[in-house]
């Protein structure tokens, strides 16, 4: 069966990036970093991603190249008859069970934007955002209907392939979502009282900063890729042979890191200005922000490109998630893409919807003291990733090989790669450790 794959570098670019930025960068990087202190936390984010992040994304890229073939086949094939194929079975798990609760938050990215458009959001008092966002998160009907549309246009992009649908509409999406990006920061910075937003994301103070704030940076570093999920060692195995994958990863960390800086300057510049607090945490953009457009000159039209923003953030990642396991199902069972696309949508929206009613008629059902949405959000994110980040890694590092890996990466030798020597020492050492405190923080084993 001739494979599909990427047409052009551009399109390579975009998907990867697509799919590393999301809500990570425009909803939770800035929230974490405003309840760290703003820069420190900036500085020390940035030293982990390019020291734990690039390693292990260029990995993934490696392995799907190499192998030419969904998770699971790719482990096969560069190391047959070996159980490590089972690390792409837990990817395969793992973006499924994100994808189920994602797809929650962008419902509620997707409502808001329905608010804006129709200038609802703007005629909220302020003081009532709060009880407007409990009331849409805690209904039964509307938060399931903006799931089920967010995982229709995802199935939609996803079940024409990867050339004629995910590189089509990542191209045209990323640069949509820059531009909308770069505007809304241009407004931001021009509010009066701005500065103290710019100084307070580039002004280190390290006194703000606890270990804490360093074990967030250092697991945000590795979240924020889409790392440990499969997702770019799928997109890697549709790469030609002849791309460079040392300077494609570095721009797919570039291009991650802009946009989580960009947003830091639409969001706290006018976080200051209006007086209001960076460390609102995760309702910043939910409560705090419409707070801020309420009080901005054209602050309607200027709320409609930003959760416009978000909500093409959040589509170019959950694209990439479940391209995951259509392309395991479609491979290794020969089946047709369309059947499997839609089925696993519809499988992926039943397993949702606990989670999208866990703030409503099901928010006293819990699961050791969870609800369905914190208890997937919690193994995915604290559990699932960091072990699959840390097996690719092993993998990598110790049983494929380094030496292997940079053959591959450097296409048999063609390409220069002046860091592999550095590459194989840090994925075979610091890159495991980086991950087993970011496991045993997360899990709670180790504390600050």
């Amino acid at each position: 069966m001739n494979r599909d794959g990427f047409g052009s570098r551009l399109g390579i670019l975009a998907a990867a990036a697509g799919s590393a930025i999301g809500l990570g960068n425009i909803w939770k990087f800035p929230y974490i970093a405003g309840e760290n202190g703003g820069a420190a936390f900036i500085l020390v984010y940035l030293i982990c991603i390019f020291l734990i992040g690039m390693p292990v994304m260029l990995s993934e890229l490696v392995i799907g190249r190499k192998g030419q073939s969904n998770a699971v086949g790719s482990f096969e094939k560069v190391k047959p008859n070996s159980p490590w194929k089972f690390t792409g079975v837990l990817g395969v798990g793992t973006a499924f069970i994100i994808l189920s609760f994602y797809s929650t938050i962008a419902g509620w990215i997707f409502a808001y934007i329905s608010r804006a458009i129709t200038g609802k959001l703007t005629t909220i008092n302020p003081g009532e955002l709060e009880g407007f966002f409990g009331n849409l998160i805690s209904g039964s009907f509307e938060p399931v209907l903006w799931q089920f549309i967010v995982i229709f246009i995802t199935a939609f992009i996803v079940i024409s392939g990867i050339k004629k649908g995910v590189e089509k509409y990542s191209k045209i999406l990323m640069p949509v979502l820059l531009l909308l990006l770069i505007v809304l920061a241009i407004r931001s910075v021009t509010l009066e009282g701005a500065y103290a937003g710019l100084e307070f994301l580039f002004k280190p103070d390290f006194s703000s900063l606890s270990a804490k704030g360093v074990l967030e940076a250092l697991g945000h570093a590795f979240f924020s890729l889409s790392l440990g999920m499969c997702t770019l060692l799928t997109y890697g195995s549709y790469v030609k042979k002849n791309e460079k994958l040392p300077s494609l990863t570095l721009q797919i960390t570039l291009a991650d890191t802009f946009i989580a800086l960009l947003a830091g300057i639409v969001i706290f510049p006018a976080v200051f200005a209006y007086g209001l607090s960076p460390d609102s945490g995760p309702n910043l953009i939910f409560i705090t922000l419409p707070t801020v457009f309420h009080s901005m000159p054209f602050g309607g039209f200027f709320e409609i490109l930003f959760f416009i923003l978000i909500g093409i953030a959040a589509i170019t990642s959950t694209i990439s998630l479940l391209e995951v396991p259509v392309a395991f199902f479609t491979e290794e069972f020969n089946l047709s893409r369309k059947k499997v696309t839609v089925l696993i949508a519809v499988i992926i929206f039943i397993i949702g919807v606990p989670s999208t009613l866990s703030y409503g008629v099901m928010k006293d059902m819990t699961i050791f003291g969870k609800n369905f949405f914190d208890l997937a959000d919690f193994t995915a994110s604290n559990i699932l990733l960091p072990i699959g980040g840390l097996l690719i890694s092993l993998f990598v590092g110790w049983v494929w090989g380094t030496r292997n890996a940079i053959r591959e990466a450097t296409n048999e030798g063609k390409i220069r790669f002046l860091l592999s020597g550095a590459y194989g020492f840090v994925t075979r050492f610091i890159v495991p450790i980086g991950i087993l405190v970011i496991l045993f923080y997360s899990t709670g084993i180790i504390k600050p």
